[in-house]
């Protein structure tokens, strides 16, 4: 694998306080990350908003574009906090928005974002996708597809991939190993949002659901090794415990 783009949800930024940057959660992260790191893979990452805002949850009555826009400087706050937290790592990192803010970060452009992926730096793009309507997810799969990623690393805290039920409320929950992308969009599974799943299936892009907090869990997913649930077009959907029995 050359090159990866790791989806993080803003939640994890704000460890047990549910809300806003957590210090201590945003260095384990960064620690994580920067362990994973130093393996020649190039790495991108997108940053959710979710501990600041929702435009569904918190919008109200506001215009949904608007609460969609709130949202993604949400995303950029997230973006900058973590860019802190893995310079202090020692790893040279950019932040790129959507939405231009000049004085803070570079403007999404393509080649630039490439040309610093090929000068080993990590690049986190903040602002979404730029456009109300369309969630982090969505612009996960987009940056992955247009820096030419080989995977898209799902992280989740907690769960070690999917699971055909909610495994917190349901103790008798399976994990699968493999899920073939079709399966994703006809079961509903909540692993990305649809239009998500649909530009990843459109362009052959496989996925990896794991727990980015499992000791090693990311360092061996760079190492091109299977962890979590792997999502792809020409996969076998498959229990975990089946391939186990294996």
């Amino acid at each position: 694998m050359q090159r990866a783009l790791l989806k993080l949800s803003g939640e994890f930024l704000a460890g047990d306080n549910g809300f806003g940057v957590a210090p201590d959660a945003t260095r384990s992260l960064a620690r994580e990350i920067a362990a994973a790191l130093g393996r020649g893979v190039q790495l991108a990452l997108v940053v959710g908003g979710g501990n600041f805002w929702r435009g569904t949850q918190h919008g109200g009555d506001m215009d949904p574009a608007t609460a969609d826009y709130v949202g993604m400087l949400g995303t950029v706050m997230n973006a900058m906090a973590l860019q802190d937290a893995l310079e202090k790592q020692g790893i040279d990192t950019r932040v790129q928005t959507a939405i231009a803010m000049q004085a803070i970060a570079e403007p999404y452009i393509r080649r630039r974002a490439l040309r610093h992926l090929e000068k080993g730096r990590v690049v986190i793009f903040g602002g979404g996708t730029g456009n109300p309507f369309f969630t982090t997810d969505t612009t996960a799969a987009l940056r992955a597809l247009e820096i030419d990623a080989d995977l898209v690393l799902m992280a989740k805290n907690g769960v070690d991939g999917v699971y055909d039920a909610d495994p917190r409320r349901h103790p008798e929950a399976r994990r699968f190993a493999t899920l073939a992308t079709m399966d994703v969009l006809q079961q509903g599974l909540k692993v990305m949002d649809a239009t998500a799943i649909s530009l990843c299936m459109s362009r052959n892009l496989p996925i990896a659901v794991f727990d980015i907090f499992i000791g090693g869990s990311l360092q061996r997913l760079l190492a091109g090794e299977h962890v979590g649930t792997r999502i792809a077009n020409d996969a076998t959907t498959r229990y975990a415990d089946e391939a186990t029995a294996d």
